[in-house]
């Protein structure tokens, strides 16, 4: 989520010129940032596909993906955890 003067009173998004210029020069763009957010949420909320599509406002597709990466990312977390114990 992106806040800005304007979006803080209203309901309508920030705009693409205030996005673009608050991300230049930077390494993160507003693409990766809106990615990172969907997985943490997913890694947050037990990679489950219908909350994802619930929050997001995202299709199924696209939910049940972020739900399966996540899965990979938590199983590959604890196997770690599993082998330093």
């Amino acid at each position: 989520m992106l806040i800005t003067q304007k979006t803080a009173v209203e309901l309508g998004p920030a705009g693409k010129l205030w996005t673009t210029r608050a991300t230049r020069n930077l390494t993160a763009t507003v693409e990766r940032l809106r990615v990172d957010r969907q997985l943490e949420e997913a890694l947050t909320h037990g990679a489950d596909p219908l909350h994802l599509a619930l929050v997001f406002g995202i299709d199924e597709k696209t939910a049940i993906r972020y739900a399966a990466s996540a899965r990979q990312l938590l199983a590959s977390e604890a196997e770690e955890h599993h082998g330093r114990s």
